[in-house]
């Protein structure tokens, strides 16, 4: 009996030692699966490395922030009597926009004209005195002391004239005053006061504000990291800068790099940074969260789509194809990426095909088969083999679930099918 055990232990562990054997090893360099043999080929996508460049951009969100903002606010008080805007229209500079009640400036002004034209009256008076007691000193009929009061006279009234035209001006301006007018040009927003309403000078909220949108700015972060590069870039000239949807996918508008700020953000570690667009269509709305990217120029190399680059134990690699339809890993050095392109900076020559599809199954040193060979073998025989199988196995012998099945599966799977019940026939005969 013993015997017997030994027998099957050494029977079991040769079997092992066999199976271990066939398994594959791994790759070249520990990049992917081991070396093929002399096995089937696999069916893969490929694609041929381009020689070409991508651009070198800064993606962030930003937001969209008018450059200049101003809020109408009365300078007088009054009742306000007219509202002349309508919310959300586009307004210029200088435009009158409402109107309060100018009437108790109006008679200010009057008192204050009233006042300068007595004043101005009396000093002419005072100066024609002032000449005949000139005339009188000279002739020694008048005391001296009542020549210089008479000139000190002069200048009180002087004086005086003055600060009437400094009066007679601030009441003109707070008529004016009561006429309000846009600031500058822009939007106007909603209207906080209605007409029929008293409003104070200097109101904290303001009857409504005006926003310019034309141009108008974007607001976004730089990582620190990325500074150098962005003021090397800019010193060679403009930058473009591209204002995106919320998916990346839509481009909403076209501007300038204008500036980055002077200190970086301790908590963030950006720096903020801003862009100019003409926005002549209002397409960019103060407040708007969009993509910014900031193009800093372009980096040179081999193209290879995103599905080609595979990340091993070793690094980044893919699977070349040489002239005999052969699979080969290569380590690769990659670069700049977008969604659909992988700039490969070392390792790969222009011209060379690699793997895009099917990379899974593919052995280094393994034969490949592209996918449009084989879509172009089976149109070619898929027919023949079909008409064989359905000959050799009627289908309409078959249960309606399994004949539906059968219709379903490729021509490989169809003969392996019928292969199979023509083996369990034989063995049940």
């Amino acid at each position: 009996m013993l015997t017997f055990m030994v027998i099957a232990l050494l029977a079991g562990g040769a079997w092992w030692l066999a199976q271990r054997g066939k398994a594959p090893a791994v790759g070249a360099g520990g990049f992917g699966p081991g070396r093929g043999g002399g096995g089937a080929s696999v069916t893969v996508g490929a694609a041929v490395a381009e020689q070409g460049a991508l651009p070198v951009v800064v993606d962030a969100l930003g937001t969209v922030t008018a450059p200049i903002t101003s809020t109408l606010v009365p300078q007088v008080s009054g009742i306000l009597t007219e509202v002349l805007f309508t919310e959300g229209q586009m307004v210029r500079k200088g435009e009158v926009l409402a109107r309060i009640d100018v009437r108790p400036y109006e008679q200010q002004l009057a008192q204050a004209r009233g006042q300068k034209a007595r004043d101005e009256a009396q000093l002419t008076a005072a100066r024609l005195t002032l000449s005949r007691y000139q005339t009188l000193l000279t002739q020694d009929s008048i005391a001296r002391q009542d020549v210089d009061t008479q000139a000190a006279l002069v200048k009180q009234l002087e004086g005086a004239v003055q600060a009437d035209s400094a009066s007679v001006r601030s009441a003109e301006l707070n008529v004016g005053f009561a006429t309000l007018r846009a600031p500058i040009s822009g939007r106007i927003g909603l209207r906080a006061i209605d007409p029929g309403n008293l409003v104070t000078s200097g109101g904290a909220g303001g009857i409504a504000t005006i926003t310019q949108v034309t141009p108008i700015d974007v607001v976004f972060s730089v990582p620190q990291e990325r500074v150098g590069a962005v003021v090397a870039a800019q010193k060679a000239g403009r930058l473009p800068v591209a204002a995106l949807d919320r998916a990346r996918t839509q481009p909403l508008a076209q501007g300038q790099f204008l500036t980055l700020d002077n200190v970086v953000n301790a908590a963030t570690g950006t720096v903020r940074a801003k862009a100019r667009f003409a926005n002549t269509d209002g397409a960019l709305f103060p407040g708007q969260f969009v993509n910014a990217r900031l193009q800093l120029g372009q980096a040179e190399g081999v193209l290879v789509p995103v599905t080609a680059v595979r990340t091993g134990p070793q690094g980044d690699y893919l699977y070349v194809i040489d002239a005999e339809d052969t699979a080969h890993t290569r380590a690769v050095t990659r670069g700049l990426a977008t969604a659909e392109q992988v700039l490969i900076t070392r390792g790969l020559q222009a011209g060379e095909r690699v793997v895009t599809e099917g990379g899974d199954r593919v052995k280094d040193g393994g034969k490949v088969r592209l996918a449009d060979a084989r879509e172009q073998s089976q149109t070619q025989s898929g027919q023949v083999q079909e008409a064989t199988e359905s000959k050799a196995s009627d289908l309409s012998r078959l249960p309606p679930e399994l004949r539906d099945k059968v219709q379903k599966m490729t021509p490989e799977q169809r003969r392996a099918f019928f292969a199979q019940r023509r083996s369990e026939r034989g063995a049940a005969q």
